[in-house]
This record gives structure tokens, sequence and C-alpha cells, in this order.
């Protein structure tokens, strides 16, 4: 089968304000990427977030997507991802099929079991083990799947239960807006192998928090071993999903290997390491396309998400392969 073309996203966490926001959405339009992401965090400055590493999140997933969807024509919206225990399962299939209906068939929903510790604690919310947050998670993907289809759907499993009512509205895009599961272990991935339309590749973020040891766990070695769990569970759909990946380290630059030996260096890697890293893309813009290309034909990689802070710098790449 013929690989997936390629398409490109921009992950943006804030904006100075409502008018900033629709400009960028429409900006991110215009230089041709597919897809706006937000991420689905919700505490904001303190020690708590400080903990985590992670950068502040501004702005609430819903509303920020339902905005950019209104200030553009084409530009796709999404969530990388969802953290399905920050939601009940039923009020995000109608807040998702929603965001569907007035976006015209635009919605991408991706769904994660949650990973962010320090943010759950904050929040007082139950930091259950990995197994278990993942069950919750399949769970969530059928419900999500039933209400979105026709009739009254009864399910009762070990965590979530519906019973007697439809889903309404239902979505534009059928059977359902296309599923994006993201994660970095096995369990997660083989989920996302038979339940969902994209796979989302990112580090095993079992540490809890933003850091080496995640960064460590997602080179070009252990991301091969990612994408093989994935094909082998997938079986016959395999060539039929489209594969993610977020290039959180992305440099257009001339002097790669510089950048690369600083990086490296900061989380235990070589800079050859950083080079091939796939959450990385360092270079010129004739070596970031030479490398994507190869990554498409080596892993079957063709849908990059990048920062709001290189979507200038990188639009050529998007402009040359999208």
């Amino acid at each position: 089968m013929s690989p997936h073309p390629f398409r490109f996203a921009v992950q943006t966490f804030s904006a100075s304000s409502g008018k900033e926001w629709r400009e960028r959405a429409r900006r991110i339009e215009a230089l041709g990427y597919s897809t706006l992401h937000l991420a689905d965090h919700f505490i904001g400055p303190g020690p708590a977030l400080e903990a985590t590493h992670h950068p502040l999140q501004e702005l609430a997933a819903v509303p920020a997507m339902a905005v950019a969807a209104e200030a553009t024509q084409s530009l796709r919206i999404g969530c990388r991802v969802f953290c399905i225990d920050y939601h009940h399962p039923a009020i995000l299939a109608k807040e998702a099929a929603t965001l569907d209906f007035f976006s015209e068939g635009r919605l991408e929903l991706g769904l994660g079991a949650g990973w962010l510790e320090g943010e759950y604690v904050a929040a007082g919310i139950p930091f259950d083990r990995p197994g278990l947050r993942i069950e919750r998670l399949a769970e969530t993907v059928q419900v999500i799947k039933a209400l979105m289809a026709d009739g009254e759907p009864k399910i009762h499993g070990e965590h979530v239960h519906i019973e007697g009512f439809a889903g309404a509205p239902k979505p534009v895009q059928k059977p359902h807006p296309p599923i994006m599961i993201g994660g970095g272990g096995k369990k997660v991935l083989g989920l996302a192998a038979r339940e969902a339309d994209i796979v989302s590749f990112n580090f095993n973020n079992r540490s809890g928090v933003i850091g080496p040891e995640g960064v460590r766990t997602a080179t070009a070695e252990a991301t091969a071993e990612k994408v093989a769990w994935v094909r082998e569970c997938a079986g016959d759909r395999a060539d039929e999903i489209e594969f993610e990946v977020g290039a959180y380290f992305t440099f257009v630059t001339d002097d790669g290997a510089a950048v690369a030996k600083g990086m490296g260096g900061a989380f235990g890697l070589s800079a050859e390491d950083m080079m091939c890293h796939p959450h990385a893309l360092i270079g010129t813009i004739d070596s970031i396309c030479e490398e994507l290309e190869r990554r498409r034909e080596l892993y079957g990689m063709s849908y990059v998400t990048i920062a709001d802070n290189a979507m200038e710098a990188f639009a050529p790449v998007v402009a040359r392969l999208a």
C-alpha cells in the first residue's frame, strides 16, 4: 500500500487575547498546516505545575477549539490528547460531536489515559496505576463510538456505565470523527492499534513528569519497537492507520550539529541520537525534508505536529511536502 500523504499540525497552548488566538488559527491555516492542536491540561501557574516541568496551558481545549474552527475555513481542530480521567465519557462524546457539528466535520478526537501525576494530585483526582487508566480509556472509546452511532447503547463496564439514551447531536463525520489515541507504552499502543484511526507515538511518561527519562524512551530504536507493536496488534488494518508524532524539538538551522550536541547532552544522548530522534527535527529545510521522507519510509510516520514557536520557520517544509 502506498504511504499516507504528509500532514502537519501546530500545537499551541496560550494566546494574549481572543483576537490574537483567531489570528493565529488563520495564520496556521494560511501556512498550509492541516490541524491546530491543543492539549488537555488545566492547572495554572504555581508549584504544582512547576514540579511537572510542563508548559502552562492557559486555554481550555474545548472552547479554544470551537473558536479556532469558527475563525477558519478548512483547518482541522484537535487535542493531543483529551485525558479521559478529566471528563465523563458521555459528556466528552457530546462535546466532541458538537464540535464536529459546528465545524462541519473538522474535528480530530484525541484520547489518552492521562500521565501528568502532579496535575491529578493538585486537583484531588486519584492517579491509578497505568493498567487501570488504560482500561478506562478502552471503555471510554467504546462509549464514544456507541453514542456517535445510531441507537441507545447499553454499556456496563468496570468503569463506565451508560443506558437509556441516544447520543445527540450526531457528528458530521461518519461513523465518528477520526480518533487519535496517543501513548508510549506497549499496552496503550496496542489499544490504539485496535481502535484508533490515528496512532500518536509519544514518550513513555511512566515517571509522571517531563524530563530526560521520557525523551530516552523514544529514541529511534525505541520508536521502531513501538511501531512494530502497533503493526502486530493492528493486523490487516495496519496500513489504514495514520501514524502521528510530536516533533517537540524542532529547530530550522544551518548548524544542526551544534544544536543536536547541546540538546543531546541535556538528555543523556549523543548528537547522532538527537539528529535521528523521532521527536526532533533539526537542520536545514532540505535536510529536514529528507529526514521526514526517510522516517515515513522507515516508520510509516506521515503526520507531524510541531510547536507554535516553530511554525513560521517550518512553513517551507509544509509547502514542500504537504
